[in-house]
């Protein structure tokens, strides 16, 4: 069951109700919002929790839902029409004169690296369209200051389902001092994982289990770009106050975020013709304090089977498909090793999708057809699309046979991450993991990066298909999949 008006109903009249009747399928943490207009933007959403049939095997003493959104007493068409006017309208973190100083190497370096962006037309700052300047970011849709509480007893295995409801927010989710372990995703079971800290795109869900020893913990989300964050406070001993984090230094795009690792240049030097660009990823992990790839708590056997090669990355030429699109990545290939901006560096433990995997193997057979689609912008006409053609209702949508595997292969050729959606169906994210590749229902599509999943066709219907960007899916980042009987 589903509902995206103009796709799959009509929309809910006016003072109209509508019933929703669908089996219970699945369990797991989901959550609902309208797609009618900028309603979710205003707070029309909510959490979606379905127990298991059978005993959960995700054993916990206490569980908490932790809601993630960003809220803005402007209104959401003012907010795209000053978006359209330009930009970087809500961007106050841009790179300027005053700020020349903040950035590792030499200042002829951050000159030579301040020019190369600027003759791309591109700011290395632009990591989230609406930030802190506008927004207050809310847990469980209290502003940081209000302080939401969960109360435990020392030693209590607790169950926080993490949902970002936000419109157009990443959050980096960490409790100073006490691990995380990762047990699902998306509403779907994975092997557990353990962890310091995750990045949770728009839309996506991920259960953690923490087990804190007596005292206040600091539940902190803090905003990519660093502009603000929502927080909340586990504890013991209520009525005790707890440590914010410091605000993280904001970060900046690379050169690599656009796909242009360059040969024969020193990246790692920027005084001998380097790029800054402290941290880079050219192949390999993204922090050499970045956790092996393989879960802590893999059965030996899933260890020793066979290994699945990720896509091999993809050279571009000057095309930008159509004048929708004004950024065309280098070269695209997989990341999902890597953590992503803001993350680079840090000296804890950070998730990553090549992390994740699902207890039990799939037993589906290769895809017979391959779908490739990217990602493109105009960020001076705040436009964005799919292949550069932004979505109207006259498209013909993406059609698949009822039963059929389909492998679809995103391409981001911007320079921002989009939460790639699908409605309806969930798709197994390559990630190197063969049968065990996770199952997911939104992708986190990092800049310059070739993402692949596989979808198995199964429920008939016409499904919608998006960045989860709010404002990027109502520019034109959307189509229609539709799933023929």
């Amino acid at each position: 069951m589903d509902g995206v008006p103009g796709v799959s109903f009509d929309g809910i009249p006016a003072g109209q109700t509508y019933v929703y009747r669908f089996p219970v399928r699945q369990n797991g943490t989901y959550w609902y919002h309208s797609h009618s207009g900028f309603q979710e933007q205003t707070g029309v959403f909510g959490p979606l929790i379905i127990e298991p049939k059978e005993p959960d095997p995700i054993l916990s003493e206490r569980e908490y839902t932790i809601v993630i959104s960003d809220w803005t007493f402007e209104n959401p068409h003012t907010i795209l029409a000053n978006l359209k006017k330009y930009g970087g309208y809500y961007n106050f973190q841009r790179r300027t004169l005053a700020n020349m100083g903040d950035e590792s190497g030499s200042l002829w370096a951050t000159v030579q690296d301040r020019l190369r962006w600027s003759a791309m037309g591109m700011d290395a700052a632009d990591i989230s369209d609406v930030t802190g300047q506008t927004y207050t970011y809310l847990m469980n849709g209290l502003a940081p200051a209000d302080d939401w509480t969960g109360a435990f007893d020392g030693g209590q295995r607790i169950r926080l389902r993490i949902i970002n409801a936000s419109a157009a927010t990443y959050f980096d989710v960490r409790i100073p001092g006490v691990p995380m372990t990762v047990v699902q995703a998306d509403g779907q079971n994975v092997i557990p994982v353990e962890t310091d800290e995750l990045r949770i795109a728009i839309a996506e869900t991920y259960d953690v289990i923490v087990q804190p020893p007596d005292g206040a913990h600091c539940l902190f989300a803090e905003a990519v770009d660093r502009s603000g964050h929502a927080r909340g406070t586990l504890t013991s001993q209520p009525g005790r106050a707890t440590v914010v984090p410091a605000r993280r230094k904001r970060p900046l795009l690379q050169m690599s975020d656009m796909g242009m690792a360059m040969a024969g240049v020193q990246m790692d030097d920027p005084d001998k013709g380097g790029m800054n660009m402290e941290g880079m990823n050219m192949g390999g992990p993204s922090s050499a304090s970045k956790p092996s790839s393989m879960p802590s708590s893999m059965p030996s056997s899933m260890a020793d089977s066979r290994t699945c090669a990720l896509l091999p990355p993809e050279k571009h030429g000057p095309e930008t498909h159509g004048a929708g699109n004004t950024m065309v990545a280098a070269e695209a290939r997989p990341r999902v090793d890597e953590a992503g901006v803001g993350l680079r560096d840090a000296t804890w433990r950070v998730l990553t999708y090549d992390q994740l995997r699902r207890p039990e193997p799939s037993a589906e057979i290769e895809p017979t057809r391959e779908i490739e689609l990217h990602l493109t912008g105009n960020m001076e006409r705040y436009m964005w699309s799919f292949d550069g053609v932004e979505y109207d209702n006259e498209m013909p949508p993406i059609a698949l046979k009822n039963g059929e595997r389909v492998r679809f292969k995103l391409i981001n050729d911007t320079m921002m991450a989009h939460p790639i959606h699908l409605h309806g169906m969930f798709f197994e994210l390559d990630v190197g993991a063969c049968e065990h590749n996770p199952l997911k229902h939104t992708v986190n599509v990092k800049p310059a990066e070739l993402v692949s999943f596989t979808v198995t066709a199964a429920e008939v219907g016409r499904w919608a298909f998006h960045c989860h960007i709010l404002y990027h899916m109502e520019a034109g980042m959307f189509r229609v999949v539709e799933v023929l009987a």
